[in-house]
């Protein structure tokens, strides 16, 4: 028996039906997340006979210091990031996408759900995700675990994404992806201090995190869930991207073994 890496495919279930996404966060990351889906969407009713269904959660409100990272815009200051991002997409595209402004899992839960993505600031966040995802009971319908998570962060110049499956929906399959805690295992330590101060204004933000980063990473992602959702399979797990030194490695798939014929 050898190891060699194979291609992951989507699982048949996913033809001909809307794809019911859970898009965590509404900021940097996510805001970019949820153009992008709103172009995805569009070009999966092109090319196959599925869609996306996006509900969108967070508590946040447009303050001044996101107006140029982020896509608001003055008339939308202290208003719902959610709220006002998902009606613009709603009215542009024609869809019925639902935006909540609160928390995950606090004010909506990810059970029923096909794939989740965060876009969230801190450890802890993704702390309560897992636990949250963890919780599901695949042996309920009503209750049954999103088979993807897509996670995305970044710091000032670099950032990361990966998706996985979390095993209360994909079990022990050999072609299962480990998930961003498993991935990242000191994400679970609490210990640690985490800096998640908003900025006070356009400069200062620009000074904690590159003007573009945000747009970089979420469009690999979603160059990924495009291989995934449209073409059927994909051939990494997500990648670690640099704007600084125009890198970007690719974070393989687990290698899955084979029998070899004597």
């Amino acid at each position: 028996m050898q190891s060699e890496v194979n291609r992951h495919y989507l699982r048949a279930s996913y033809d001909n039906k809307a794809i019911k996404i859970l898009l965590i966060g509404c900021g940097g990351n996510g805001a970019q997340m949820l153009m992008g889906l709103a172009s995805l969407d569009a070009a999966l009713r092109a090319i196959s006979s599925r869609s996306l269904h996006v509900t969108v959660v967070d508590d946040d409100t447009v303050s001044e210091a996101n107006l140029g990272r982020q896509p608001f815009y003055r008339c939308d200051l202290g208003n719902s990031k959610a709220r006002t991002l998902t009606e613009r997409i709603n009215l542009a595209h024609g869809l019925s996408w639902k935006a909540v402004h609160g928390r995950a899992p606090a004010d909506i839960g990810v059970t029923g759900m096909d794939i989740v993505i965060t876009c969230v600031d801190t450890a802890a966040a993704r702390r309560a995700i897992g636990a949250a995802i963890d919780a599901c009971e695949p042996e309920f319908h009503n209750l049954q675990p999103p088979a993807y998570w897509l996670d995305l962060g970044n710091r000032a110049t670099d950032g990361q994404f990966i998706i996985g499956c979390p095993k209360r929906s994909a079990g022990n399959k050999p072609d299962r992806l480990p998930t961003v805690l498993e991935y990242f295992p000191e994400l679970a330590d609490d210990s640690i201090a985490e800096d998640d101060a908003p900025s006070c204004s356009v400069a200062e933000a620009l000074d904690r995190q590159s003007l573009f980063v945000n747009r970089v990473v979420a469009s690999h992602a979603l160059a990924l869930l495009f291989d995934l959702l449209g073409r059927g399979s994909i051939s990494h797990a997500g990648a670690f991207i640099n704007l600084a030194s125009g890198q970007a490695l690719p974070i393989p798939l687990p290698a899955v073994p084979v029998e070899v014929a004597a």
